[in-house]
């Protein structure tokens, strides 16, 4: 199938690892024109080489997003190299682990920085264009736990749900311009986040990490954590042509993890 994104320039932060990096190889193997970003330049630098040798294109910039001005360097930059932003995948690290009552305000303000203010400056930048030419895509990678909240991941929890709900209310503001707003919250997923996680839940509960690891599988129906490409894949779909009726949803992809029914 022809996801309509050859020749369309695409931003994609937190790129220089895991479900960013997948995406960002996706689109670009769609024909997308990529503008990747992150902090780890090296790790940057290496997925251009890797997207250019495919046959893409590409380009990086690297910045902490938490501070405007970055922002707006890193917008500035896609522009003047492939033009207004098209597609617009927002994609942030994890906080740090850690119960509701037990974090102080600096690490909820932290997290806010993190996860929430770049996706919505990102957005305020993006979106004139967008208007203009009516027509865009934006998606943020958010989590299963906007569905069920995970066990001591309270930042995560709070702010990927304020992302959820940031998109949800601009997806109806923004789709009379053919422009659609969407979230994936992916479950367990091989990244290098997950190791982390797993880390610190096998620490806390006195066990292996493979232990730990196990057991989540366990829980999870298809008895697998999921592969980045099977994560990356849906989201090339909803940041593509075919996907133009679909929006203001979060599509949860996890094996069947959450119990929701919706």
């Amino acid at each position: 199938m022809d996801l309509g994104l050859k020749g369309k320039t695409a931003l994609v932060t937190g790129a220089s690892q895991g479900i960013g990096k997948g995406v960002a190889l996706a689109l670009a193997r769609e024909g997308a024109r990529v503008m990747v970003t992150a902090r780890n330049a090296e790790r940057l630098e290496a997925l251009v080489e890797e997207i250019r040798a495919a046959g893409g294109e590409a380009a990086y910039f690297a910045g902490d997003l938490s501070a405007p001005e970055t922002v707006d360097a890193l917008y500035q930059a896609t522009l003047e190299r492939f033009g207004p932003v098209e597609v617009l995948l927002g994609n942030t690290g994890g906080p740090a682990p850690g119960p509701a009552e037990a974090l102080e305000e600096a690490a909820w303000r932290e997290a806010a920085e993190l996860l929430f203010y770049p996706m919505v400056r990102l957005v305020r930048r993006v979106l004139p264009e967008m208007k203009a030419r009516q027509w865009g895509r934006i998606l943020f990678i958010t989590s299963l736990s906007v569905k069920e909240p995970i066990p001591n991941l309270a930042l995560s929890n709070a702010l990927r749900a304020a992302v959820t709900g940031f998109a949800k209310t601009l997806s109806t503001e923004v789709a009379p311009y053919g422009i659609t707003v969407n979230c994936l919250g992916p479950g367990y997923t091989r990244t290098e986040r997950l190791v982390h996680l797993f880390e610190d839940r096998a620490q806390r509960q006195g066990i292996p990490v493979e232990e730990a690891y196990r057991a989540q599988e366990a829980q999870i129906p298809m008895r697998r954590l999921a592969r980045v490409e099977e994560i990356a894949d849906v989201a090339a779909f909803l940041l593509s042509e075919r996907a133009s009726y679909v929006t203001g949803q979060t599509l949860v992809v996890d094996g069947g993890a959450t119990h929701a029914l919706l």
